[in-house]
């Protein structure tokens, strides 16, 4: 693949030229059918791909080179239609209907090819050049489906490619053919079905042709379809019309409907799902699909019982593995890191100007490298492979029973799944939630999940000091009072929630290339962004103590440590938490004046502040994300609820390690 980057597209950097000033290629396809892993593979890993539907919300777009030619490329959000029904299809629908686009690459998964086809016919009357991408062929091929994609071009009348973007396979063809189709500007054909339903679609595209007073940017047919179709977003469209321009779509309704003996949506609906089923049955044979072990996989990780068994099961193995390998490398380096400040404080001592800002440096640096990292990048990489092999989805389909006990809709389970990589991006997924009372509960929630930030904290101490058996009871306690709280605010806040229908997709063999970018993308922003004020914030605790300014803000938080029976210390550890999670950890060896924080405190000790900074108010980041999505009142009550709920937590911790120790 690195090869073909370079032979054929190369990333380019934004500053090149302006966004929107080049040719646009646009990847549209229903959810989990590859496109961002089609994306990622020729532009480099600027969004997380995710083996589950509904995780991306907005669209991604960088420049790309094919041939001589500069191109902008977007990933559009996985829609089933182009009519939406959460903020992810929304934002798909107003893509393609609004904005310039030169070619569409319609990518499908093979192996699902006759409900593909679905949204394939109605891109089709876009009336804008379009590149058919049959992607997973090699999952086709598992199931037994031999596609003929000369017959799928010749009945559309646009260039069909066969892909397996996992692998890299194809591509390259891919975005070829589809500079060529730019270039030439090559349209579907519209595919017609019944004669009775074309010409009252026909007619009523005419009508509205000629009658419109607003001038739509895309074909009255696709208009006439859609409105055929009852769909609400193309009825607000004529909702300033004459009053003879809604009966006249009245009419043709109830035309159409008296002829099908059902409502005119029903038809255009049947109609599609006959000719992609048409299609599909032109184009492909059915073969004896080869047998797998996977295939029974689920009858046991999707079992009502053993499901939940084997989750716990692979939670414990996951955190003891995660523990085991953060615990071997963090003694080695953290023994550097020593070494290297013995030297620096032996050579410019730590009363002076410079041996506060070096030795502090170092000590900042050193935290993050040492404590950080052994414990972060395992647990993103384990994340990033449970992820791709496709046990994620799974993992949501066992939560779906207990959100609707917490009295959520189930989509809320997909923020909660984003959560454990970093909240900023799992609250920006409550957008797909269509009520606000949900989007505000499921924010909480998201909030509350233990990301990566968190997750450092319960290895980096609880894990380390007290076993990664206590990490995983720490996580796990988490997550009943995440439930419980969000009981709480449910009956609080009482609303009917449905159900949830979520595509479970097929379990595939990871790739280590893009399990290590996945893990890269999510690491990049501690080290971009948090390392940086590691260090910042080491040199200014470095100054503060120097100053002796440390007395006087510890002293301002003692009714906090006192109440939870922390050294005075630890006070100024807790502002530096709302900046970064990481920093309160590290911080605090640096307040303590040791990397052997057990000489100092108690095992009771290192429990009640982990499980306290795990609770407590959400990082800056977080805060902004939640003030956008469901306003500042909202997020003030969520940090005023988390701290409430964090010194509560702190103080059932302190009772609990007292009786037991």
């Amino acid at each position: 693949m690195n090869r073909l980057r370079r032979l054929l597209i190369r990333v380019m950097p934004r500053k090149h030229a302006e966004m929107g000033a080049h040719r646009k290629i646009v990847l549209v396809g229903q959810p989990n059918c590859g496109k961002s892993t089609l994306f990622n593979e020729v532009a480099g890993y600027r969004s997380v791909v995710s083996n589950f539907s509904g995780a991306t919300v907005e669209y991604t777009r960088s420049h790309v080179k094919v041939g001589s030619e500069i191109y902008d490329l977007v990933d559009l959000p996985g829609t089933y239609s182009l009519s939406f029904l959460d903020e992810a299809e929304q934002e798909a629908q107003k893509f393609l209907l609004n904005r310039k686009i030169d070619v569409i690459i319609n990518v499908v998964d093979a192996s699902l090819l006759s409900r593909s086809l679905e949204l394939t016919l109605q891109l089709t009357e876009l009336e804008i050049p379009m590149v058919l991408c049959l992607n997973m062929m090699d999952e086709a091929a598992r199931k037994g489906i031999q596609i003929d994609p000369k017959t799928l071009s010749r009945r559309l009348g646009i260039p069909v490619v066969a892909t397996i973007a996992s692998k890299g396979k194809g591509i390259r063809d891919l975005f070829e053919t589809a500079a060529r189709t730019a270039h030439e500007g090559l349209k579907a054909r519209h595919i017609r079905g019944h004669r009775d339903v074309e010409l009252i679609i026909a007619r009523l595209s005419r009508y509205l042709k000629q009658n419109l007073r607003k001038r739509v940017s895309f074909s009255t047919h696709l208009l006439a379809t859609k409105l055929l179709e009852q769909d609400p977003f193309f009825s607000d469209i004529i909702e300033g019309e004459d009053s003879a321009v809604h009966q006249t779509v009245k009419h043709y309704r109830k035309e159409l409907a008296q002829a099908h003996g059902r409502s005119s949506d029903e038809v255009i609906a049947a109609e599609r799902h006959s000719l992609s089923m048409s299609l599909f049955e032109e184009a492909v044979q059915i073969d004896k699909p080869v047998a797998h072990l996977r295939d029974r996989v689920d009858a046991v990780l999707m079992h009502p019982f053993w499901g939940y068994v084997f989750l716990l099961s692979i939670l414990f193995l996951f955190f003891n593995l995660i523990f085991r390998l953060g615990g071997l490398a963090e003694a080695p380096l953290l023994a550097i890191f020593d070494k290297l400040v013995n030297l620096i404080t032996a050579e410019l001592g730590t009363d002076t100007l410079t041996g506060v800002i070096v030795v502090n440096a170092v000590q900042g640096l050193g935290g993050g490298i040492a404590i950080v990292l052994p414990y972060l990048f395992p647990f993103l990489m384990g994340l990033a492979l449970l992820e791709d092999i496709g046990y994620l989805p799974r993992v949501a389909f066992l939560m779906d029973g207990l959100m609707h006990r917490i009295g959520l809709h189930g989509k809320a389970v997909i923020p909660a799944i984003l959560g454990y990589g970093c909240n900023v991006p799992a609250v920006m997924a409550t957008r797909i939630l269509d009520s606000p009372r949900d989007r505000f509960i499921a924010s909480f929630i998201a909030a509350m999940v233990p990301c990566a930030a968190r997750m450092t904290i319960i290895f980096g101490l609880v894990g380390y000091y007290l076993g990664g058996n206590a990490a995983l009871a720490l996580y796990l306690i988490n997550f009943v009072v995440i439930g419980l709280s969000g009981r709480i605010l449910s009956r609080l806040l009482p609303e009917v929630t449905p159900g949830m229908i979520l595509e479970m997709p097929t379990y595939q063999i990871p790739r280590l290339k893009s399990a290590l970018m996945k893990t890269w993308f999510r690491m990049k922003d501690f080290i971009v962004i948090a390392m940086p004020l590691l260090v910042a914030g080491s040199i200014m605790l470095g100054f503060i103590q120097l100053w002796n300014i440390s007395d006087g803000i510890n002293r301002l938080l003692v009714p906090v440590t006192g109440v939870l029976g922390l050294p005075r210390e630890v006070g100024i550890t807790l502002i530096f938490g709302v900046l970064r999670k990481e920093l309160s950890m590290l911080m605090l060896f640096q307040a303590l004046g040791t990397q052997h924080i057990d000489t100092v405190l108690t095992s009771g000790q290192i429990l009640v502040f982990s499980v306290f900074v795990i609770f407590y108010i959400p990082c800056v980041a977080t805060m902004g994300a939640l003030g956008r999505q469901i306003g500042w009142r909202g997020m003030a009550l969520i940090v005023g609820f988390t701290f409430v709920l964090a010194m509560l937590m702190g103080v059932l911790t302190r009772g609990a390690a007292a009786l037991i120790g």
